[in-house]
């Protein structure tokens, strides 16, 4: 039995592609009745529901770095999909957003910009910020460009909160880039701010490091990272084989990331 413990509802189709594929090869996955936000991203609740739930593995996608090391030591295997798994003794799999985010950065800083902020969530900002995070702050500051909470701002993780750091961003400085992480953040924002006037590219460079189906659907085109999921999917599942044949298999491997220059990315206006 192979619990998948998603962050939120598990829409994406590479979720759907493992349960069968896990399926397929005689196991048993199943998803239990809470994803990790229902649970608030809370360690110890986490905890609570994965210790009354009957299982022999875990695969656990999109985690915080404190769930992920609580994995590390509980009795049952888990496989880290993507989440902050970075030097953690744990198997798993994600894109590799450490080397897009340096080559979309060096990119941008060509294009002439300077004032580069980098939206994410909760988990991706603290305790400290993550890998790809820090890969984007790193990358401008070899530019000679200054970096501070300007760059990677803090906001109460509600709609409300999201609002009012863009309100707040763009009221003096504001961006010429935002890198957006997740595409229902990336609309928002992008919806947010033609509410008051200020659009992609003529304005400000928008960028999405997710990639999402609707996408396709946008004019202009959505600039944005863009990879190949089949590879996680096998992945993961040959961990699962490789635990039902008694293998302690905790390799972690990144997948190439492609960037997508849409329409929504330009030249310092």
């Amino acid at each position: 039995r192979v619990g998948i413990l998603v962050y939120d509802t598990p829409a994406q189709n590479f979720i759907s592609e493992l349960r069968h594929l896990l399926e397929k090869a005689g196991h048993a996955p199943f998803f239990p009745d809470k994803t990790m936000e229902d649970l608030g991203m809370d360690v110890r609740r986490v905890a609570r529901l994965v210790q009354k739930t009957e299982a022999d593995a875990w695969v656990v996608v999109s985690a915080s770095r404190e769930i992920l090391k609580w994995f590390v030591e509980y009795e049952k295997p888990a496989f880290a999909l993507f989440g902050r798994r970075g030097s953690l003794p744990i198997a798993g799999v994600g894109p590799d957003h450490v080397k897009a985010g340096r080559m979309l950065t060096r990119r941008l800083i060509a294009l002439g910009h300077r004032r580069i902020v980098t939206l994410a969530r909760e988990p991706r900002r603290l305790p400290e910020p993550g890998q790809s995070e820090r890969a984007i702050l790193e990358e401008m500051q070899a530019h000679g460009i200054p970096t501070g909470s300007y760059n990677l701002p803090d906001w109460e993780d509600t709609p409300e909160g999201f609002h009012r750091m863009l309100d707040e961003l763009f009221r003096v400085t504001p961006p010429t880039a935002l890198i957006i992480d997740e595409a229902f953040l990336f609309h928002a924002a992008m919806n947010h701010l033609a509410r008051h006037g200020i659009l992609a590219p003529d304005h400000v460079s928008l960028i999405c490091s997710d990639l999402d189906p609707t996408f396709a659907w946008c004019r202009p085109t959505i600039a944005h990272f863009a990879w190949d999921h089949r590879p996680w999917v096998r992945r993961a599942a040959h961990w699962v084989d490789n635990l039902a044949k008694g293998k302690d298999d905790r390799r972690q491997t990144l997948t190439k990331v492609e960037i997508v220059e849409g329409g929504t990315m330009g030249p310092v206006p």
